[in-house]
């Protein structure tokens, strides 16, 4: 059983190496544990301190965002062999010493993909604004109503999947990971868990990539959700747009007929009705472009399974040219 703990970093030199050895040297259940760092561009000596601590390196000639850091991790990863991995922040706000309670039940074959949490248990919650709060516990209960299922922090980084959860990744976001994988997860039936951990809630150093903008923060994440949920669940998406304008429209058809019975006649007001009709109209055509998703969604779903059976593929071939070259 082979952890690897992944940690995206920029410009972290303060405090890579900390993180790097506070990570323990064993843990039950688990054979190896080996560090993978992903050095996003950093133009200071993150990446030079990473290797000092002894983790291996992947290195971006230029910043790509947390996203594409965390897309070369699980490709590196995956070719280090796996079992589990792990992500952890760079910026030491996550306690290291709460790893093996975080991959206790992928290591019990009670969950696929484990979250730490620092919202479910009201005791933990860190000190943050409210601002903050209050918008992780919005998209918290956003994605719990996609999914079907109540979460109470969907933003965490501090994360352990098992192999049959990262083989079954398909990400595309760049900026960042942490909702897209919940949404990719949860629709491909696999087991999710949260773990309640106490964390630090500001940086000691530096400023958050992700989080530095609370609009910003919101508007892209929001922009992920949606995106991800209409690949995923393409008719429920277009048809509540549908249903969004047949209401609109509902409206206009109404005020006219209201009109039409109290003075005998439309005018002035005969455009509500174009107005309604051209989006009924619309509404048809939103809900037809959701029936061809819902049929271009098929095609998808059986290019996930494709790509996650090769993977599965790769992963025994390897396994088998290893055990063929130490014998």
């Amino acid at each position: 059983m082979r952890l690897v703990v992944q940690i995206p970093a920029l410009n972290e030199e303060r405090t890579i190496a900390e993180v790097i050895r506070a990570i323990p040297a064993q843990i039950e259940g688990v054979d190896e544990i080996r560090v993978l760092v992903v050095d996003d561009g950093s133009s200071d000596r993150t990446a030079e301190l990473a290797r000092a601590a002894g983790a291996t390196v992947v290195r971006h000639a230029v910043s790509r965002g947390v996203g594409a850091a965390f897309r070369s991790g699980l490709g590196r990863a995956d070719e280090m062999g796996a079992d589990i991995i792990l992500t952890i922040d760079a910026d030491g706000q996550f306690d290291a010493g709460d790893i093996p309670a975080l991959i206790r039940p992928i290591l019990q074959g009670e969950a696929d993909f484990v979250t730490a949490s620092r919202f479910a248990d009201p005791a933990l919650v860190p000190q943050m604004p409210k601002a903050k709060r209050w918008g992780n516990d919005i998209i918290a209960r956003w994605l719990s109503s996609l999914v079907g299922q109540r979460f109470h922090d969907v933003s965490c980084g501090f994360r352990a999947y098992s192999k049959e959860a990262y083989f079954r990744l398909v990400l595309l976001g760049e900026f960042t990971y942490t909702h897209e994988t919940f949404l990719n997860l949860a629709f491909s039936g696999m087991r999710i868990q949260e773990v309640p951990v106490r964390v630090r809630g500001q940086r000691e150093f530096g400023k958050s990539r992700v989080a530095s903008s609370l609009f910003g923060y919101g508007w892209r994440a929001a922009s992920i959700i949606l995106k991800t949920y209409r690949d995923y669940r393409p008719l429920r998406f277009f048809g509540f747009v549908a249903g969004a304008n047949l209401v609109v429209a509902g409206c206009f058809f109404a005020f006219l007929l209201s009109y039409r019975l109290q003075h005998g006649m439309f005018t002035p007001f005969k455009w509500t009705g174009v107005t309604g009709l051209v989006l009924s109209g619309i509404a048809v055509s939103i809900f037809l472009m959701g029936v061809v998703a819902e049929m271009l969604d098929r095609v998808r779903a059986s290019q996930s399974e494709l790509l996650y059976r090769l993977r599965r593929l790769e992963r025994a071939v390897a396994g088998q040219a290893g055990r063929g070259a130490s014998s």
